[in-house]
């Protein structure tokens, strides 16, 4: 055998021991270790369309969507007959809700795979989920002609059937009492009654409108103060955190920094728990807008098909409605700065910018609050593309200047599940804090949430484990063809 092909044999060789050790590590969840894997067989064989697609698909499963279409698309340019690579980047775009784009890839799968099932299952689903956004978007009406769905809703006309034996609230209070009474419902997977679901969003929206966009928080000399991340519908792991660190109250406040809802199938009862808690004490909870407090992906990750079941449809807009009233970030004490994505894509941003912000829309593609919900901490100094294709990606130095800028200490963000449930990035100055454990049912990692102490607030990490459920899936109530690919 001649010595280059006798080479060639080696390095192809090892880069399938590479990609088999990926694959190991996909099947047990560990998706980071597995994207390295397959890097390392990358670097080793860069022409094989296989390896990109597969990071690719580890990329989707940590919701780097941004970095699965990359590589899926090299994959393409590899072999372009390859019809795993047009799938891997339509399930990426779909998961994004770039449904147009998503159906040329199907599409293109079905063309190279005619007799496929799976494939002709897939483009029906697409289509069809394209013809609904063609007509929504045919039947919308300009926002500046939207009525706001709260000024259509009486609650007190709404009638408590006498067989019903909830919780109540009586008069216009929410006590403390009927939070408890309501969390007890929950466990059992009772609903709480319409008129006081309508009750509690209503009184949010009102106390979110008169909210700045930039909210400042104090906490006096002995007191503390807990920071929680993404929940995302995990209504049981919450009770635990409340179990572990005591129910909110003016000398238990607690922040809870976005994403509290979604791919989880128990975000009513989560938003309603945490709204009820706000509505009877609004010192004692605060609330952050994250990314998926928007119309665009509760759509898609199952808050909407949630919302539709456990309640109604006016429910549906009317928390949309609610979602554009939240606050887009939090400084405790001028020194520690929340937000629930990350920093900004130029420098010289100012906490006053923040302030200036009209937040009362959906989230845009780009600027300052489309930045503050989807931004990611990276390794590297500078900034670069974000891995989830919105957003940016910013490293220590950005940080640094930023709170420079701004005579602040730390940045707390959420956004990203770890497996400890935090990490603490950029020379100490930036802590991710994630609140959902075994995220999905299925990533095995801890939940975590922070309590600082005034007046030095020592940021002081807990973490915990999943507590179980009932046996409701994750993203039980998404829509079908996000679940196809779950």
């Amino acid at each position: 055998m001649p010595p280059n092909m006798a080479t060639e044999n080696s390095t192809i060789t090892r880069a399938e021991e590479f990609k088999l050790l990926a694959n190991e590590a996909f099947k047990a969840h560990k998706y980071s270790q597995s994207i390295d894997l397959y890097t390392k067989a990358i670097e080793v064989n860069e022409g094989n369309a296989v390896y990109w697609a597969n990071r690719a698909f580890a990329h989707t499963k940590l919701e780097e969507y941004g970095s699965a279409i990359q590589d899926a698309t090299r994959a393409i340019e590899i072999d372009p007959k390859y019809s795993k690579g047009y799938y891997r980047r339509g399930a990426a775009h779909l998961a994004m809700g770039k449904f147009k784009d998503a159906l040329k890839d199907f599409q293109q799968v079905k063309r190279l795979s005619p007799n496929d099932p799976d494939a002709t299952k897939k483009l029906k689903e697409c289509e069809k989920a394209v013809m609904k956004l063609k007509f929504e978007e045919a039947i919308s009406v300009p926002t500046a002609e939207k009525r706001s769905v709260a000024d259509s809703i009486d609650y007190h006309t709404i009638d408590v059937e006498p067989q019903y034996s909830g919780p109540r609230i009586e008069g216009d209070v929410v006590t403390l009492d009927f939070v408890k009474n309501m969390m007890e419902d929950f466990k059992k997977q009772k609903f709480l009654h319409k008129r006081y679901a309508f009750q509690i969003v209503l009184q949010i929206r009102d106390l979110m409108r008169e909210l700045p966009s930039l909210v400042d928080i104090k906490v006096p000399a002995g007191k503390h103060f807990t920071v929680c991340g993404d929940v995302h519908g995990q209504f049981y792991d919450l009770i635990n955190i409340f179990e572990l660190n005591g129910l909110p109250s003016e000398d238990n406040p607690y922040l809870f920094n976005g994403d509290f809802v979604d791919r989880g199938s128990f975000s009513v009862e989560v938003i309603l728990t945490l709204f009820a808690f706000k509505c009877m004490s609004p010192s004692a909870i605060h609330l952050s807008r994250g990314n998926h407090e928007s119309k665009s992906m509760n759509k898609i990750y199952g808050f909407e098909g949630e919302v539709r079941s456990k309640l109604n449809d006016i429910f549906v807009e009317l928390f949309a409605e609610v979602f554009c009233c939240l606050p887009l970030a939090h400084v405790i004490n001028q020194k520690v700065f929340v937000v629930h994505g990350g920093l900004f894509s130029v420098d010289g941003v100012k906490l006053s910018d923040i302030r200036a912000i009209d937040r009362f829309c959906e989230p845009p593609e780009e600027g300052l609050m489309c930045e503050l919900l989807w931004s990611d901490p990276q390794p590297q100094l500078g900034r670069g593309p974000s891995k989830r294709g919105v957003g940016l990606s910013f490293g220590g130095d950005v940080t640094k200047r930023f709170l420079q800028d701004n005579n602040l200490d730390l940045v707390v963000r959420s956004h990203e599940v770890k497996d400890e449930g935090y990490e603490i990035e950029h020379d100490g100055k930036l802590i991710t804090v994630f609140s959902a454990p075994n995220y999905c049912d299925q990533m095995g990692n801890k939940g975590a949430f922070i309590r600082f102490e005034a007046p030095d607030l020592k940021p002081n990490i807990v973490t915990f484990s999943a507590v179980a459920h009932p046996d409701v899936k994750p993203m039980a109530y998404a829509s079908n063809f996000l679940r196809m690919f779950s």
